[in-house]
């Protein structure tokens, strides 16, 4: 009976603990549904580019409802980021823009801690998604690409300019 209680004890904190390591994956153990963009300051124009397509009904917001600048942000798309962004070293300043041919896009940028969170919407008259913002630090940053309502799908270039 002793023995059989501990064994019990022993496989049921073997569990938890599988579960627990899964749970606290780090963020540069993470995929991307799109890959990684890796860049340096001076990077050449066709590095900061990628694409892919919109989609999903995971509400963007429920991440952060506001980012740094207090902006509000929305859209939908899929619960594992569309891009990984990584700096190897700082940049004074970045833009993220989204060019889906004019559909309603969202962009959601995390990083590189889960504190700093920047959000975007229309661009000008545009209805595509842009961040443009200063001070980035180096490290790694997740990018959701979404839409304004949940499961639209729309093809998109993302392109990173200094």
């Amino acid at each position: 009976m002793k023995y059989r209680r501990l064994w019990l004890q022993f496989r049921c904190s073997w569990l938890l603990a599988a579960i627990a390591a899964m749970i606290a994956t780090p963020v540069a153990a993470q995929t991307a549904n799109f890959g990684t963009i890796k860049l340096s300051p001076g990077f050449q124009p066709g590095q900061g580019t990628a694409s892919g397509y919109t989609g999903g009904s995971y509400s963007l917001s429920a991440m952060s409802n506001r980012d740094r600048d207090k902006k509000v942000c929305i859209g939908f798309g899929d619960p594992k980021p569309d891009h990984i962004l990584i700096l190897e070293k700082d940049f004074d300043k970045l833009t993220v823009l989204i060019n889906s041919g004019g559909k309603d896009t969202t962009v959601f940028i995390k990083g590189p801690d889960d504190a700093t969170i920047r959000c975007g919407d229309d661009t000008g008259r545009s209805k595509d998604a842009s961040v443009s913002d200063r001070n980035w630090k180096k490290g790694i940053y997740q990018l959701w690409v979404g839409t304004f309502n949940p499961g639209d799908k729309h093809n998109y270039t993302l392109k990173v300019e200094e």
